[in-house]
């Protein structure tokens, strides 16, 4: 599992004209899956998403969590991330995981996140979707279940 992870100060997903989610601050993420993603990956990943400490304290530093600054997430599914680039000049995706194994996890991803306390709002997986955010900072990190 892959997902990318963009602090925002504001962000909004829009399927057909209509917006599916948005957020206030916090963070926009990017969520790719690929064939040998489980329960364990979501479990970790979710984890992770939540307790990274991106946001600043008082002293400016980064040492506050999604939790501890009362941020929620926009989440977008993201099959591209992915590709496969080292051949030609046309991406590969047959890393990603089909939508039929996909989907479900995605949804139980944030429905970990949720359970952890945060708001999640998302766009609609498989579909085009324009994703619009203020990228605060810019802060931008990747988190991978396995390296």
């Amino acid at each position: 599992m892959r997902v990318v992870i963009q602090r925002s100060g504001e962000a909004s997903v829009t399927v057909d004209g209509d917006v599916t989610g948005a957020i206030d601050s916090g963070y926009v993420l990017l969520v790719g899956i690929t064939h040998s993603d489980t329960e364990e990956d979501v479990r970790y990943v979710a984890n992770k998403v939540a307790n990274l400490r991106l946001f600043e304290d008082e002293d400016g530093k980064m040492n506050l969590s999604i939790l501890e600054a009362g941020g929620a997430i926009l989440s977008v599914s993201q099959f591209t991330l992915y590709a496969d680039t080292t051949r030609g000049r046309r991406p590969g995706f047959s890393e990603a995981a089909r939508p039929e194994q996909a989907q479900p996890l995605y949804e139980r991803f944030n429905e970990k996140l949720r359970h952890l306390g945060l708001r999640v709002e998302t766009g609609i997986f498989g579909a085009m979707m324009d994703v619009s955010l203020i990228n605060d900072g810019p802060v931008t990190v990747i988190v991978e279940s396995k390296k």
